[in-house]
């Protein structure tokens, strides 16, 4: 049973697996708007690129690595990205990206899940955007936060996997941005921290 998170909204990763959790996926999926067409006749939907990013922070709350579309594995390799996705189209997850929790060397504290449009369209133009915490041992979602808040900005920080007294932990962030890639957001993401 996945947990449907809320903004601001912490859970522990073991207690909601109903056990320890060795690798998990955030999945990141979402469509564009479609338009209407003349007398709402005819339309389509506009192709709208939206990046998934993970950066890792140390415990001095520092960006050690970067798992994007330009870099799809993490340097210690315990990150990985599916890669870039850049329309949206198809049901199901767009993009993920795969952590091996007890690969994450010990001096990263967290790691932080965004997402940007690329293509620089605001989250006006998306429909149904969520990102999802699945099990990658059987496949079962753990938890899903919806980011369909439609709205002017190009960018959110979508949640943060973290570590505390031993165990890793899922933090709901939610927060609206602005940007076409992560670099954008790190002023933004620090707060969070």
């Amino acid at each position: 049973m996945s947990v449907n998170l809320q903004k601001g909204q912490k859970i522990s990763l073991e207690k909601e697996a109903g056990g320890a959790l060795s690798r998990v996926v955030m999945g990141l999926g979402w469509d564009a708007v479609k338009s209407k067409g003349f007398f709402g006749f005819g339309g389509g939907s506009a192709e709208i690129d939206l990046d998934a990013s993970c950066i890792m922070f140390d415990t001095n709350n520092r960006p050690v690595d970067v798992i994007w579309f330009r870099q799809l594995k993490s340097r210690d390799g315990s990150v990985s990205h599916s890669g870039d996705n850049r329309t949206g189209a198809g049901d199901g997850d767009d993009e993920q990206v795969s952590v091996a929790l007890n690969d994450v060397p010990a001096d990263v504290k967290s790691i932080v899940f965004t997402v940007n449009s690329f293509t620089g369209q605001s989250f006006a133009q998306v429909n149904n955007a969520y990102c999802r915490l699945v099990n990658a041992a059987d496949g079962k979602e753990v938890a899903r936060f919806n980011l369909s808040v439609q709205g002017s900005h190009s960018a959110q920080i979508m949640a943060k996997l973290y570590r505390h007294n031993g165990e890793w932990k899922m933090h709901a962030i939610g927060e609206n941005g602005t940007g076409r890639t992560f670099d954008d957001l790190l002023p933004q993401i620090v707060p969070h921290l």
